[in-house]
């Protein structure tokens, strides 16, 4: 069983950790002339953004339903979350590569370099520690389940962002590093720009990944597997219940919409079978709060 999480604490420590990291990366950038140096602080400086965008989105989502909007506003998450990942796409990874075509043309004497290896190493940490927290999170939600198997089932948009971003940006620092080491050791600064496009490249595969994995979110996916199968069977079990013919449900951000066509005996009354749905109603929902809407239509064919 799924255990209470907070994308809201995932996201703090992922908008502290940042934020903290991209004011020493631009430091060191600036004051080593380093391309694969500038290209992490800019990276930095957008997830510190994007931490802002996913918060808005994530309690936007928590608006209630209006005249014009009755399923709610749960779908702002997925819009934010996909803004987000436009801008790791753009801001992040273009800028990258742009720097780092513009350092290969250009190439500059990168000085200090030990600096820009140790503010390269505290943001390892300092990610790491972001990441782990994500993970936990995460791991709550995942309950029984893989962390691999709940990313690919989820619908929770805050935390699969958060996560993605934070392993590009733990990749990231190291191939950066790992660029410096070796300008360092040959005093080639061609290292250095090819450490910025690679980044680069890494940014673009993962926002790429990620707008794909929202896509389905915005256009209307159902409930998780594990949820429609547990309603499926309270539906199924109950007795006055004949046959379930057909459900549909839909995530709509943190609530999920439900519709089911059901057969009932022909000799209940039409009070008796509104008193069953009802019941039947709140059996679902005390048992799943997470299923917001619930509607039943009797009937004898599909």
């Amino acid at each position: 069983m799924a255990k209470a999480s907070s994308p809201v604490r995932a996201i703090l420590y992922a908008f502290l950790a940042n934020l903290g990291i991209a004011v020493a990366k631009l430091f060191a950038a600036i004051y080593t002339a380093s391309g694969s140096m500038m290209a992490e602080a800019i990276h930095s400086f957008a997830d510190t953004v994007n931490q802002v965008l996913l918060f808005i989105g994530l309690k936007g989502s928590q608006r209630p339903a209006d005249d014009e909007h009755p399923m709610g506003y749960g779908k702002l998450s997925y819009f934010w979350s996909f803004v987000v990942a436009l801008m790791l796409f753009s801001i992040g990874g273009l800028y990258s590569i742009y720097e780092g075509i513009h350092k290969l043309g250009n190439p500059g004497i990168l000085s200090d370099i030990w600096l820009g290896l140790t503010v390269l190493g505290v943001a390892i940490c300092l990610e790491g520690a972001s990441f782990y927290g994500a993970s936990i999170e995460a791991k709550k939600m995942a309950g029984e389940r893989s962390l691999i198997e709940w990313l690919k089932q989820t619908r929770n948009a805050e935390l699969v962002v958060v996560l993605g971003e934070d392993f590009a940006a733990m990749l990231g620092l190291v191939i950066a590093f790992a660029a410096l080491c070796l300008v360092w050791m040959t005093n080639d600064p061609f290292y250095d720009a090819l450490g910025s496009i690679v980044i680069g490249l890494l940014l673009v595969i993962v926002a790429i990944f990620l707008g794909v994995r929202l896509q389905g979110l915005l256009v209307g996916r159902s409930a998780e597997p594990g949820l429609r199968s547990v309603i499926y069977r309270i539906i199924e079990q109950d007795t006055r219940i004949l046959q379930v013919m057909n459900m549909i449900t839909l995530q709509m951000g943190p609530k999920v919409m439900l519709a089911a066509k059901v057969r009932m005996p022909a000799t209940l009354s039409v009070a008796e079978a509104v008193e069953a749905i009802n019941k039947l109603e709140v059996s679902i929902k005390s048992a799943h709060p997470e299923v917001g809407w619930c509607f039943m239509e009797i009937d004898d064919q599909d």
